[in-house]
Formats: C-alpha cells, sequence, structure tokens
C-alpha cells in the first residue's frame, strides 16, 4: 500500500477533522497526482498551478469531467489498475469517460464508511433488493460495485438481485415485497432512478401497491439517462411514497459519478430540491466554469468537487452540474444549459490543449 493510500484511509476512519487536517491532506493528494499524473501536471504548468504555488484546496485545479474521456488520468500505468470504471456514454455516444483505480481498498472505504453514517447510522442488516445488473453483467460500472458493497455489507441474507437480462423480475420482487409487509420486516429497495420509473409503471398496471413497515427505505440514484420516461422530481418521489408506503423522508437519492470515488446523500425528499450532504473527505465549490472562481454566495454555479479519495485521477473535477451553496451542503439543479454549458465545454478545451501539448 502506497504512503498517500495509507494517509487516506486513516483520514477517512478518523470520526472528524479541521479544515486545516482537510487541507493539508487535499495538498498532498494534489502534489502526487502533479508528479505522476502526466496529462493533469501539463495543465497545472500551463495555468502556473503547481504544488509551490497552490497553497489551499479551493486552488487545486479542477479537471472538466469531460477530459475522462478523452485521456489516461492515472498516476499509475492503467494495465496495473485492478478496476476501470467507465461512464454511461449517455453524453457522446460510445465514448466513454473511464475512472482508473489501482486497486477497490480507498474506493470501498469511502463508500461503506459514508453508507453507514448516513443511510445506517445506528442500524446492523436490513433485506436488501436491487434494482440493478450485478458485477459479473456490468464489471465496469461503479454503480455496480456500489450496490453490490451496500448488500454485501449492510443486507441481510435474504437480500437479493431482482434484475436480471430482462429487466426487472416483478414476481419475484413482489412476493419480497408483500412478504416484507405481511410480517412487517423493514426492507431497503436500491436502484436507478430509471428502474424505479419502470416499477413504477409495472406496479400501476398491476393495480399493485404496498405499505411497507416502518424502517424502510428506498435509494435512487443516476436520473433517467433516456433509460426511462422522464419524470418531475416532485412527481417522482410523490409516486414512490404512494406506492411502496414510505415516507418520503425515507425516499433518499445518492448523487455520485464514475469520475469521483465517494457519494453524497439527501436526508430525504420531503421537499425538492434536497439538500445534499457529503462526507469529511468530500468538499464542494460552486464555481464559475471558465475562471475556476467560486461564486458568491447564493449564486448558482457549476459544482466542483474535491474527493480525497479519488487519489489515482484527480483529486478535483469539474462537473456539468448547476447547484447552488446551502449552510451545509448544496442543491442540485440540473445539467448545465446555454452560457454555463458553453463555460462547461470551453473549460474542457482549454483542459484538453493544455494536457496534450
Amino acid at each position: 500500500m502506497s504512503v498517500i493510500t495509507s494517509h487516506i484511509l486513516d483520514f477517512i476512519a478518523q470520526p472528524s477533522v479541521s479544515d486545516d487536517d482537510f487541507n493539508d491532506l487535499a495538498l498532498k493528494v494534489f502534489a502526487h497526482q502533479f508528479t505522476h499524473n502526466l496529462p493533469f501536471q501539463r495543465f497545472c504548468q500551463q495555468r502556473g498551478q503547481t504544488p509551490r504555488m497552490v497553497k489551499t484546496w479551493q486552488d487545486i485545479p479542477a479537471v472538466p469531467i469531460n477530459a475522462f474521456k478523452d485521456l489516461e488520468l492515472s498516476c499509475v500505468p492503467t494495465d496495473r489498475c485492478e478496476r476501470v470504471f467507465m461512464t454511461s456514454g449517455t453524453t457522446r455516444g460510445d465514448v466513454k469517460g473511464r475512472n482508473f483505480h489501482p486497486n477497490l481498498t480507498v474506493y470501498d472505504a469511502s463508500m461503506l464508511g459514508n453508507f453507514a453514517n448516513y443511510v445506517m447510522p445506528g442500524k446492523g442488516r436490513i433485506r436488501m433488493g436491487i434494482l440493478f445488473p450485478n458485477e459479473k453483467q456490468l464489471p465496469n460500472s461503479s454503480l455496480a460495485h456500489y450496490l453490490a458493497l451496500a448488500l454485501k455489507h449492510f443486507g441481510s441474507t435474504e437480500s437479493a438481485y431482482y434484475f436480471d437480462e430482462k429487466g426487472i423480475c416483478l414476481d419475484a420482487l413482489c412476493e419480497a415485497l408483500q412478504h416484507a409487509q405481511d410480517i412487517a420486516e423493514p426492507f431497503a429497495l436500491l436502484g436507478a432512478s430509471y428502474s424505479f420509473v419502470h416499477l413504477l409503471d409495472a406496479l400501476e398496471a398491476r393495480g399493485q401497491r404496498f405499505k411497507l413497515p416502518q424502517g424502510s427505505f428506498l435509494l435512487d440514484t443516476g436520473g433517467f439517462k433516456g433509460q426511462s420516461r422522464e419524470v418531475l422530481m416532485d412527481s417522482f418521489y410523490a409516486q414512490l411514497s404512494a406506492t411502496f408506503g414510505v415516507s418520503r423522508d425515507r425516499c433518499l437519492n445518492m448523487y455520485g459519478m464514475t469520475e469521483l470515488s465517494s457519494q453524497f446523500y439527501d436526508a430525504g425528499n420531503g421537499i425538492v430540491p434536497s439538500i445534499k450532504r457529503g462526507p469529511h473527505w468530500l468538499r464542494s465549490r460552486l464555481v464559475d466554469p471558465l475562471t475556476g472562481h467560486t461564486v458568491p454566495l447564493g449564486e448558482r454555479g457549476i459544482l466542483a468537487h474535491t474527493d480525497l479519495a479519488n487519489f489515482n485521477s484527480a483529486v478535483t473535477i469539474l462537473t456539468e452540474d448547476v447547484g447552488q451553496a446551502v449552510d451545509d451542503g448544496f442543491i442540485l439543479l440540473g445539467r448545465a444549459q446555454g452560457a454555463e454549458a458553453k463555460g462547461c465545454s470551453l473549460a474542457v478545451d482549454d483542459f484538453l490543449k493544455a494536457a496534450q501539448a
């Protein structure tokens, strides 16, 4: 295990940290990536943002997520990486972003610690149903790995996947949900947002609803990605609550992406858009995509995330998601459009020109 990964694992294991602690480790990860990730190094040098010049985590240059599609961003040779997670390729057809992981030790520690704190605080195991393909079916999917970890470490022995090559295993899932309702056993249903839309449609066609017992929850992630009909967020969570008998504050959403190694959660969706929060090793800013400067408090901007668990590729990434800061997190306002989208595109162009120089 490398020195940098040992530092990160120790940091994740801490119950709490100071701002100075976060800043110190972020700068160490930045220096590590500057030394070993050559495209990133070229970009930083062209901008004059080297480890000697950068003094705070907010000043670490952010890598636009589209650069993960055009470049191999890795501190170690990619053929030595245990796993590569790939994006779904919904924005540029078959061109997929890639995040290389030398091993999954840090990724798994990040996911498990964060899930335990935000989703399962003070709880043991719960019966889980997964509405997504497994890792064997989708070996390059970060979500498939995330859900496999959730089931293995937090699911009871009766937990199962209710998804195969034909889609949702509706009969088996309905039987499991009915059983949970009948014996008052809490049940957790996790999967892609679009999987839930397909499930809602199938259950409506059957005229079937459930009233899951107290302690149950639903967790969706990833949006609809053209895989199902689009649903307004308020309507989506209202339908989930009505169909499964789970209050909207137990309808959780996870915000994550292939280009990161950590996730954000909300505390339910009684009010939308909900506030997203991350663990102590993950911090966010709202920025102007062209300058990288933080926008004034209360203004909308493009989300930039600094994820200490993302030690091999880019510790700070620039998304294409619009957000607004609140006291203890941020709210998502959707994908960049118009001038904001153009700003993101120009940021990608600038990065690629510098990184490939």
